[in-house]
Formats: structure tokens, C-alpha cells, sequence
């Protein structure tokens, strides 16, 4: 570079990306599956109001869209959804497939060439009738599948259960010809799983208040001629034991994920096949999530790692993972084989989700769909670090920090940066370690930022996720402080231009952190949880209506806990400006929550603004929503931290 290195004050670096870019680049590629012997795959669309398409890989290596605008292929089954489609190869050697429609989530069945048909009717009771992790089975007729079904208006008013849908249409306008295979003995249940000599069935289920990675039960049932359900039985997991996902081997063995040791390791027949300090599976956010799967040679394609995922072949009879060699740092809990080879999602920090190919008798891997492109010069990538951190009573607090990165831009000399620390959602989940254009957009203009794996966060087994049992608030609050003030002690950060950003439970972070301790300047608050109370009490859907007993305690033995931790009820602790950011059609953290915060804050003259946003849930889709939040954040620091970022406008603060 030489001559061409200007000196500029960090936060004034020009970028090439704009948030239009990384817009452009959020989402990446789903739900991997197989028709014949195509692979096939979910796409998000964020200039197509966020809806997401099915894509197909035709044997000549080309991509084409399936459904055209405006299909969306996407569940809303306990609201995160799960595996929304399932295809074969149908009469005449043409692709069936059946999928789920997000406007009105009823069952569809698509043929190429004609137009997608309702299999599936819709309900006027409350959020209606909707459906998740399909498994086709032509030979009876019908697709089984998870039915989610609402019996009155309230978010907990609503019954799961297993159901076979017939492949005709002749339940389209009739509910009663739905065939329902289980009954609603557990809350929650995930899709079938099919022995291959079909007589045997298996499935996961899990009841209030314990969450999937909390404590489930793998049951098993066998299948009578008429298709009906029999003996279903509990053969593995509990109360305290985690089955994450359940399948078959070829030769008929069962094959679970269990946490049972503190790690989710494989399992045939009750038998640990790889016991490692190390996870081959992950939290059940969404329902037909794969971590495994079986090959035709006995052979298991696994996405296994600890912090971080890669995709490996696991030889049940020695216990030997052999690795995928290949850029690809992080791997999506999506999985699917024909014949040799196995289809995954990868990414790293260099490169965006592509989908993956894998034959396992070459060991080669290439990139089959959804090919990262460097839309600009990937010198303006940042250049992550991974970091161990040292929190309150010497635990360990893993993070990735992201300095301030540009080919054409250095800061003066005696500078410090300004760092936004992020805090992730779920909260039982982690940050990966990916290419991310909103952290290059703001890395790319001199502020850095720290993803940190708080305690609680998933891929360090289960003692470091249980640490926030009882603790949320309190420990995540803890390790974010830590992780930005040791960034700060070292002399990496700005230590009176720190910021923390998190949407959902990372926006009950960022809130909290901002009441209950002086570390940051200001913060980013994106689609909140603010009033334990009140979410606690019935503010929220059904699958999280009780997450708090364990992320907080029992509501009704310790109310004093969720008044003292709610940033609602401590507003007038906060000092630093902020920004909130709200789907107005959000379900899961709904808008009343802003509402009654911002209430406490009237008369305070806290620099804030609050933007809500029409169409959009829980979690931003739209390109033009997430272009003005990118926008606005950045003028956010740029005003708190005296920077002078060109082209940016400027966010208008209330008082």
C-alpha cells in the first residue's frame, strides 16, 4: 500500500461496504435436502421482502429458484419454525416435493411445471394450524409430519402432535381427514424418524418448563400395517438428559445425540460410538435441525467440534473422525446424503454460508450452491482473533474480537478505538465465527467489535451452558463487562468508547447491561426482552412462555428476582443513550415491551431513539429495515463517540 495509507481518526475510514451491502448478504442458505439425486436447499431474499425460496442444483451444476415470488418457504411451528419442505422423486421421474407457506402456513405439494396445491386446510382458531419437519411417504399416500395446532386465542392455547397428511388434497378444506398419529402426551414433539424396514418409528418430545437442551425423551413406537402408531415407549433421555436429534442407520440401529456425559455425543443402540469432550449436536432451536447422518456404508456424516463445527465422517466401528479438509471454519446443524454424499452448510471468516458438497469416497469437498462472492475487495474483511477472557471468580468467558481493519486507513498513533461489544441471542446459543458483513461494516470504518460467548452459550459443553441457570442478567452481564473492560485494559480499546449491541436475549443484555453497570457509553437494543414479568406472565408464544424458570427461577417463588433484574423497572438507572430497534409484528419479544419501557423513560432526557418497524418479527428480513438500523446505529456511535463517518445519516436522538 505504501504512499496510499491515509491517517484518519477511527470511526472516519471510508468503506465499500454500505448497508445496503450487507443487507443484501444477510441470511445464508438452509434446510438441506435431496430429490433424487439433485440436492435442493432454502434461500433467503432479503430485496424480496424477506421471503425465503427453495433452490435446486440440476445435474449440469446450475442453480435455479423453484418458487417464485411470493412463496415463502418457511414454518412457523413454535415460532423459530424448523425443516420446512421434503421432496422426492415422484411419478415419471419428476421432482414431488411438499413445503410450507409462511403467509398462511398451510402444507403445499409442488411439481415442477405446475402450481404448488394445499394439502393442508386453514384453522380460525387462534394462530391456526401449522406444520414442521415433513417426511414423505408416497407408498401410504400421505406426508407425516409435526402438527402444531391452536385451540383458542392465547399464545399457550395449543396442542403437538405427530400427523400423516394425505397427498391427494382431500384435507385441504377438512380437517377430520388429518390422520394424527400420536397423542399430545408431550407439549413438544419433533418430526418422525422411520426405520428403514419401516415398522419403527422414532421421535423427540420434552414438556414445560424444561427446554429441548434441558432434559427430552427419544420415543420410539412401532407402525401397524394400517399405518397407525403403536406401543410408543420412552427408551432413552429425562429430565436432565438432552437428546438433541434421533435417526436410523442402515442396518437398522438406532443413532441418537445425548448429553448424558456433559457432552452431546453419538450413540447406536445405547452405545456411546465417539465419546469426546466435544459436541455432536446442539441446542433444538428449530425443529429436523441435523447434526448427523446416516451413509448407506455404515459410515456417519457428523457436524462435531467444541467452540467451533466442522464436517466430518465418523467410523462407528473405531471411533475415527475423519474432517472435511476445505476453508470451511463453521458448519450449520443442516445435513443431508444420497448414496456417498453428504450436503452441508459451511462458512468462515473469510468466506459467507455456501452450501457444501462432500463426496466421501474422494474426500473431497467443493462448493455446490450459493457460492460466496466477494462483493468488494476482501482486504476490507476484518481479521477476527479468538479469545479466551478471564470473568469474575476466574472463569473462563470466550469471545472473538475484531479490531478495526482497513487496507487504505490507519488510525493517529496515539488513538485507541472505539469497540462495540456484542451480546448474542437466544440466549442458550452462541456466536460463530463467520463472515459477517454488519461486523465488516462498522471494523471497516475504525470501531471494533468483540462477539463474546458468554457463560450459558452452547459448544463448551453443558457445565458452561448451565451457568446461567437461574444467573440470566447477572452472568452474561458479567462477561460482556469483563471481555470489554480487559479490551480496554490491554490497550485495544477505548476505554470511555465502549458500546454494547444484542437483539432478543442479547437485547436483554445490552438493556441490562446498561442499568446495572457504568462500562459502557452507550447501546444498541434490537427486538428486547425488558420485563421478565411480563414475558414470563404471558407476553411471549408458547415454546419460551417458560424458559425463565431455569434462565431466572420460579416466577412464583422468587417475583422479587424478576422485578430486581428487568430494565424496565431500574429505567432510571440508565445514563448512556440508546437505540431501540422493534418488529412491530413480534411475537416472541412483542412491541409492549418497548412501549413500557419507554414509558419509564419520559422526562429522564436520556438521548434515545426508537424505531419500530411495520412487517417485521422477530428478527429483521427486510432489506430496507436492515439498511436503517445499520444506518442508525452507526450514527448512534458516531454522535456518542465524536466520530466522523461520511455518507451516514444522521440519526435524530430524543430527550
Amino acid at each position: 500500500m505504501g504512499d496510499d495509507v491515509q491517517t484518519l481518526p477511527y470511526g472516519s475510514w471510508p468503506s465499500p461496504i454500505d448497508a445496503a451491502l450487507a443487507a443484501a448478504h444477510d441470511g445464508h442458505p438452509e434446510w438441506v435436502g435431496f430429490v433424487g439425486d439433485e440436492a435442493w436447499w432454502t434461500e433467503p431474499r432479503p430485496t424480496e421482502g424477506g421471503r425465503r425460496t427453495l433452490v435446486r442444483r440440476r445435474a449440469d451444476g446450475s442453480e435455479e429458484p423453484v418458487l417464485p415470488a411470493p412463496w415463502n418457504v418457511r414454518s412457523r411451528v413454535i415460532e423459530y419454525g424448523g425443516q420446512p419442505w421434503a421432496g422426492t422423486m415422484g411419478d415419471g421421474g419428476r421432482p414431488l416435493v411438499v413445503f410450507v407457506n409462511f403467509a398462511d402456513q398451510r402444507l403445499y405439494r409442488y411439481e415442477p411445471g405446475g402450481d404448488p396445491r394445499p394439502l393442508t386446510p386453514v384453522s380460525p382458531v387462534g394462530g391456526g394450524l401449522r406444520w414442521a419437519d415433513p417426511v414423505l411417504r408416497p407408498g401410504l399416500g400421505e406426508v407425516w409430519c409435526v402438527l402444531e395446532e391452536f385451540t383458542g386465542d392465547g399464545p399457550t392455547d395449543v396442542r403437538r402432535v405427530l400427523a400423516a397428511v394425505p397427498l391427494d388434497g382431500s384435507a385441504a378444506q377438512d380437517r377430520d381427514a388429518v390422520r394424527e398419529l400420536t397423542d399430545a402426551r408431550h407439549r413438544f414433539v419433533t418430526g418422525p424418524r422411520i426405520s428403514p424396514d419401516g415398522r419403527h418409528v422414532a421421535w423427540l418430545g420434552w414438556d414445560h418448563p424444561r427446554m429441548p437442551w434441558d432434559g427430552t425423551e427419544l420415543v420410539l413406537a412401532s407402525v401397524a400395517d394400517d399405518g397407525a402408531l403403536r406401543q410408543p415407549r420412552t427408551v432413552a433421555g429425562g429430565p436432565e438428559e438432552s437428546i438433541a436429534q434421533v435417526d436410523w442407520a442402515h442396518d437398522g440401529a438406532l443413532l441418537y445425540a445425548s448429553d448424558r456425559t456433559g457432552w452431546w455425543n453419538l450413540y447406536r443402540d445405547g452405545e456411546p460410538v465417539c465419546p469426546r469432550e466435544e459436541e455432536f449436536g446442539g441446542p433444538l432451536w428449530k425443529l429436523g435441525q441435523r447434526w448427523f447422518a446416516p451413509l448407506e456404508s455404515g459410515l456417519i456424516a457428523v457436524v462435531h467440534g467444541r467452540g467451533a463445527t466442522a464436517l466430518g465422517v465418523l467410523d462407528p466401528e473405531t471411533g475415527e473422525v475423519v474432517d472435511a479438509a476445505g476453508p470451511w471454519t463453521e458448519f450449520a446443524s443442516t445435513l443431508a446424503v444420497h448414496g456417498e454424499r453428504v450436503v452441508g452448510v459451511g462458512a468462515s471468516p473469510r468466506s459467507a454460508h455456501e452450501v457444501v458438497e462432500l463426496d466421501t469416497r474422494t474426500g473431497r469437498a467443493r462448493v455446490i450452491g450459493a457460492a460466496h462472492d466477494d462483493s468488494v475487495d476482501p482486504a476490507y474483511y476484518p481479521e477476527p482473533q479468538i479469545r479466551t477472557f478471564t470473568g469474575p471468580e476466574g472463569r473462563e468467558i470466550h469471545a472473538h474480537v475484531y479490531p478495526p481493519h482497513h487496507p487504505g486507513c490507519v488510525a493517529p498513533g496515539d488513538e485507541l478505538p472505539p469497540y462495540v461489544v456484542w451480546a448474542h441471542g437466544g440466549p442458550t446459543s452462541r456466536a460463530p465465527l463467520v463472515l459477517d458483513l454488519s461486523i465488516a461494516y462498522f471494523t471497516s470504518r475504525g470501531i471494533g467489535v468483540a462477539e463474546v460467548n458468554y457463560g450459558g452459550s452452547t459448544g463448551h459443553g453443558r457445565e458452561y451452558r448451565n451457568r446461567l441457570r437461574e444467573q440470566w442478567g447477572v452472568v452474561d452481564v458479567e462477561d460482556c463487562a469483563a471481555v470489554a473492560l480487559a479490551l480496554a485494559d490491554e490497550g485495544t480499546a477505548d476505554r470511555d468508547r465502549l458500546a454494547i449491541r444484542g437483539g432478543s436475549a442479547g437485547g436483554w443484555t445490552a438493556a441490562a447491561s446498561l442499568t446495572a453497570t457504568d462500562v459502557y457509553a452507550c447501546g444498541t437494543i434490537v427486538y428486547p426482552i425488558l420485563d421478565l414479568a411480563g414475558w414470563g406472565e404471558g407476553e411471549t408464544h408458547d415454546f419460551e412462555s417458560q424458559y425463565l424458570e431455569t434462565l431466572v427461577g420460579p416466577l412464583a417463588e422468587v417475583p422479587a428476582r424478576y422485578a430486581e433484574r428487568s430494565p424496565t423497572e431500574h429505567a432510571d438507572r440508565i445514563t448512556a443513550p440508546f437505540l431501540l430497534l422493534q418488529g412491530l409484528d413480534d411475537v416472541i419479544c412483542p412491541p409492549a415491551q418497548c412501549e413500557r419501557f419507554l414509558a419509564r423513560m419520559e422526562g429522564r432526557r436520556v438521548p434515545h431513539a426508537y424505531i419500530a418497524f411495520e412487517g417485521e418479527g422477530h428478527g429483521f428480513r427486510r432489506a430496507e429495515t436492515m439498511i436503517r438500523a445499520l444506518e442508525s446505529e452507526l450514527s448512534l456511535y458516531a454522535q456518542v463517540f465524536v466520530l466522523n463517518p461520511p455518507g451516514i445519516p444522521t440519526l435524530e436522538l430524543d430527550k
